[in-house]
């Protein structure tokens, strides 16, 4: 699912058939849509951590170059078995391009990332994105780094926190969602989807 450590990498590899089942709900059809009207038509596209490829695909065939990029192997397999997606097997440091895009889609991918990297990978996301350039991030809310019941690392926000950090990484945050969803862990957790522009 991200650049985060093997042990993560290691369960979406094993479960992304499972993932992909639950990984795409109305809620996330009206964030993608709502991202893709502010990117504008025929925008250029990353999608940041990619998983399974669906909102890869669907931002294709609504007319937009996407490239997709996720470290799970597995993940890019399912992409490209499913819709024909090539996905780039690469981390969340591996982004050095500049003014390279015109929005960036990082939906549940970035909390796979310690907290001390955040900041840094933010950076590379705004220096990515062309001047006024769309970023949709989504995050699980609450406090601290943990692992979950079957073994992914994630690192919770609040959203002061998060709107904080985009901030200083040179965002402006213009929009929030809010929302609880159950994941691939079987655990209810309530997470925040923030739009904003370079």
């Amino acid at each position: 699912m991200t650049g985060a450590d093997d042990e993560t990498r290691a369960v979406y590899d094993a479960q992304a058939d499972e993932y992909a089942k639950l990984a795409h709900g109305p809620g996330l059809a009206a964030l993608e849509e709502a991202f893709l009207e502010r990117v504008g038509a025929g925008g250029r596209i990353l999608d940041f951590g990619c998983g399974p490829g669906r909102s890869a695909a669907a931002m294709r065939d609504a007319g937009h170059p996407v490239d997709a990029r996720d470290a799970s192997p597995g993940m890019a397999k399912l992409a490209k078995d499913q819709y024909g997606r090539d996905v780039t097997v690469a981390g969340f440091d591996s982004l050095t391009v500049h003014a390279a895009y015109d929005g960036i889609w990082a939906s549940f991918s970035l909390l796979h990332v310690p907290k001390a990297e955040l900041p840094g990978i933010l950076a590379a996301v705004h220096r990515a994105l062309t001047p006024g350039g769309q970023f949709h991030i989504s995050l699980k809310l609450g406090e601290g780094e943990r692992r979950d019941s079957i073994g992914r690392f994630y690192a919770y926000y609040t959203d002061a926190e998060i709107t904080g950090l985009l901030e200083v990484a040179g965002f402006t945050v213009i929009e929030r969602d809010f929302g609880s969803d159950v994941g691939l862990s079987g655990e209810r957790a309530s997470w925040i989807a923030l739009a904003a522009h370079a």
